[in-house]
């Protein structure tokens, strides 16, 4: 319980200061830089003596705590690993909402075959540049882009194409790999 007098410090900022008032569960404080700021009972913990605070169910070392909350604790995260070929893999979706801003007045042969030129266009870049590996992202739909893609992508002897990893893409995508001739 505190009171008026007592010296307190706020659990989540860096703020210090000595209780003005006490309405319910509203505290004031007057922080030691002259401000005056009102915080919840459960947001202040009483300083007993300069090393201890009193959370109600034990003491703790001040010094600890407050070096807790001046230090930023590092962000945890799990970077995910990718492997020398993974980085940089270039993606390419070919749903027609993708390729062109409106569809209306295209018939179903001008968005495949918009489709198909597009992915040929991206094959003979990667060839061209040596790009040891593409993804197209196809869907699964009806699948008529994908056999039009597997067509298409038969039609090259340096190409070996396959289904794309299904934990990543699902059934929707085609992974191309071009094979390097040194001779090029």
């Amino acid at each position: 319980m505190l009171v008026k007098g007592d010296r307190v410090t706020v659990i989540d900022e860096a703020v210090n200061g000595i209780v003005l008032s006490v309405k319910n569960n509203e505290i004031t404080i007057e922080t030691d830089d002259g401000f005056q700021l009102t915080y919840f009972v459960n947001e202040l913990i009483k300083i007993q003596k300069s090393s201890d605070l009193n959370f109600g169910i034990g003491s703790h070392n001040l010094s600890q705590v407050l070096k807790e909350k001046e230090i930023p604790k590092p962000r945890s995260f799990v970077k995910e690993k990718k492997t020398r070929d993974e980085r940089g893999v270039p993606e390419f979706d070919l749903h027609i909402e993708k390729l062109v801003p409106n569809k209306r007045g295209m018939s179903n042969y001008d968005i495949l075959t918009l489709q198909t030129e597009t992915a040929k266009r991206h094959v003979e870049f990667a060839i061209k540049n040596r790009i040891p590996k593409i993804v197209f992202i196809h869907g699964v739909g009806e699948g008529v882009l994908k056999a039009e893609l597997d067509f298409l992508l038969g039609r090259y002897d340096e190409i070996i194409f396959q289904d794309a990893d299904y934990q990543k893409y699902g059934l929707g995508a085609t992974e191309v790999y071009i094979k390097q001739n040194p001779n090029r």
